[in-house]
């Protein structure tokens, strides 16, 4: 194992046409050029519900296109990363409990949440990767869960929350051009969340959907949002160290994105 403590992302993940756009992918390839190469990577998807908290599979399996009407090209990508069952055992023993048991899915593959940006992160796909589940939505809970991992830093591993800092799809316009003004609810909550985080105001911003501007717009439902909880609990004790390492808009939603330690 790696004595380098990793950091910790939340990453806005984008859709499957983020492989076209150079500026976004150049961002990604640059966070992760400026790390120590990771022991292995857990990642925490948006677009992975399931409760009791589950682990994905463990070897290499196909990936998962959980997207609809994009063109045939966008279902051809491979990113055959390792499975990490050693990492799978750590995760078991950290969260484990009677209250909280932890279950195994042997053959989900990684999601577009996961695979997308470490695609353009990691491209050799040479790194262990582990998908874990959200159980709830709650950002409490799902902070305890990030504060639980947290020892899995100093071990090597990357821990990575992918979601997206605004996400409405219904009150955008996907037809225009994808770095188009972005309207003011966006703008709004990216600027809040910005300056929560360099406050290390944790309260509000698990308590987002009451504190911060134009919350219900920006996250009608609020699973895209959800893995920073696990970044922050993560990554508590180093807080004042959160950089944004993507920002600006794309369709209307911010990019933004941190590193944290």
């Amino acid at each position: 194992m790696s004595d380098t403590q990793q950091p910790v992302l939340y990453l806005s993940h984008g859709a499957p046409p983020l492989a076209d756009d150079r500026q976004w992918t150049a961002e990604l390839a640059a966070v992760s050029a400026g790390l120590a190469k990771p022991t292995a990577i857990l990642i925490v998807s948006a677009h992975w519900e399931a409760a009791p908290l589950t682990l994905a599979a463990t070897e290499t399996v196909p990936l998962l296109y959980d997207f609809w009407g994009f063109p045939e090209r966008y279902y051809q990508v491979q990113y055959a990363a390792p499975g990490a069952p050693e990492l799978a055992n750590q995760v078991r023993k950290l969260l484990h409990s009677p209250a909280t048991p932890v279950y195994d899915d042997p053959n989900r593959g990684l999601d577009h949440g996961a695979y997308v940006p470490l695609k353009e992160m990691y491209p050799d796909a040479d790194i262990p990767v582990l998908q874990v589940s959200m159980p709830t939505l709650d950002p409490k809970q799902l902070f305890d869960i990030g504060r639980k991992l947290a020892p899995l830093r100093d071990q090597g591993v990357l821990i990575v929350g992918s979601g997206f800092t605004t996400h409405n799809l219904s009150a955008i316009n996907l037809s225009g051009a994808p770095d188009g003004v972005a309207p003011s609810w966006s703008i709004e909550f990216d600027d809040w969340a910005k300056r929560a985080l360099a406050k290390q105001d944790v309260d509000s911003l698990i308590d987002f959907l009451h504190k911060a501007p134009a919350a219900g717009i920006a996250h009608p439902r609020t699973e895209h949002f959800a893995p920073l909880f696990v970044s922050l609990g993560a990554s508590e004790d180093s807080l004042g160290t959160a950089e944004t390492v993507v920002d600006g808009f794309w369709y209307g939603l911010s990019k933004r994105s941190w590193q944290i330690g």
